[in-house]
């Protein structure tokens, strides 16, 4: 079993900026792709970006490109996400997944998740 927490969530303005992190603990040797995902009320959960665990590749949704950077300290055990730019529309409860496969961005694929941090863009 794989326990994930995430932290960092909050209100900030239009414009601002937040990180995320999630920390990891449990059976982490069984982790290969790290992932944060979003859903907004009355919407549908959708894939933000992922991070794999050991070779740092990344992918992200088209949405978040260019504003949004998600990372990984091994040591730590946390996966982060920097978000940038922030927009009302990416007003929605953040979690993060793990999955013992590789590079999805399918939430079906993810094995694990955390309880989820809200995040709120408002002026």
């Amino acid at each position: 079993q794989v326990q994930l927490v995430e932290s960092g969530g909050g209100l900030v303005q239009p414009g601002g900026s937040l990180r995320l992190s999630c920390a990891a603990s449990g059976s982490i040797f069984s982790i290969n792709t790290m992932g944060w995902f979003r859903q907004a009320p009355g919407t549908e959960r959708e894939f933000a970006a992922f991070v794999s665990w050991s070779g740092g590749r990344t992918d992200y949704a088209d949405y978040v490109k260019g504003r949004f950077t998600i990372s990984r300290d091994n040591a730590k055990n946390t996966v982060y996400l920097q978000m940038n730019s922030l927009k009302p529309e990416d007003t929605a409860v953040y979690y993060c997944a793990a999955t013992t496969g590789y590079y999805y961005t399918s939430q079906e694929k993810y094995d694990y998740w955390g309880q989820g941090t809200q995040v709120t863009v408002s002026s």
